[in-house]
């Protein structure tokens, strides 16, 4: 079984996941093309020897193109019912996983250009060790954003109605509204959504 699923946990699954956005290609591919030209032209102009002109173009396609495509391609982020996960490197690898119910605040950025792309920033503080990790150039931070509240959101009703912990009444009304309303967003099933709130109704 591929990562992340081999990394969920009993009852966990997966929300969202995706790579960063497209928009880190644009360097590359601009080395890349260029490359070419200028190998073009090196063949054409001059008698420099065939073979060092290949390793001089297998040098700068792998530096400046190979390896960005690489690290694009294994870096994910995974936002799942328990955790945000982020992971990157293909060999050596390097990662950072927050609990939803610790994280604090979620910020997005966008400048214009961005904005018309689609893409963003985003920071995500939480307590603990961590405190503030940045998501660089991912694709519709304001959507992810969103998701990640909700999700958070759903994880800590969660949390409270498997817990155990009796609530007062009126906490546990306000409980039920908000598992209503994640439910008439499509983000809780209607099985989902009566047995959380047969347990927060027990929890009372």
């Amino acid at each position: 079984m591929p990562w992340p699923e081999d990394a969920l946990t009993e009852g966990e699954s997966i929300v969202t996941s995706f790579r960063p956005h497209w928009k880190l290609l644009f360097v590359p591919a601009l080395w890349g093309v260029g490359a070419l030209v200028v190998f073009g032209l090196l063949a054409y102009w001059f008698d420099a020897g065939f073979w060092f002109k290949v390793a001089a173009l297998v040098i700068v396609l792998v530096w400046f193109v190979v390896r960005p495509l690489v690290d694009w391609w294994f870096t994910r982020y995974v936002l799942t019912t328990e955790r945000l996960i982020t992971r990157r490197g293909l060999i050596a690898q390097r990662g950072i996983e927050i609990p939803l119910e610790g994280i604090a605040n979620v910020n997005f950025s966008q400048s214009v250009f961005e904005r018309i792309l689609g893409a963003g920033d985003l920071l995500v503080e939480s307590a603990g060790e961590t405190g503030q990790s940045d998501f660089d150039n991912i694709p519709h931070p304001d959507t992810f954003q969103a998701i990640l509240y909700k999700t958070r959101e759903a994880r800590s009703m969660d949390l409270a109605a498997g817990g155990g912990v009796k609530r007062p009444k009126d906490d546990g009304a306000e409980a039920i509204r908000k598992l209503a309303a994640l439910r008439d967003e499509g983000l809780v099933s209607e099985e989902e959504y009566e047995r959380k709130r047969k347990e927060i109704l027990d929890g009372m």
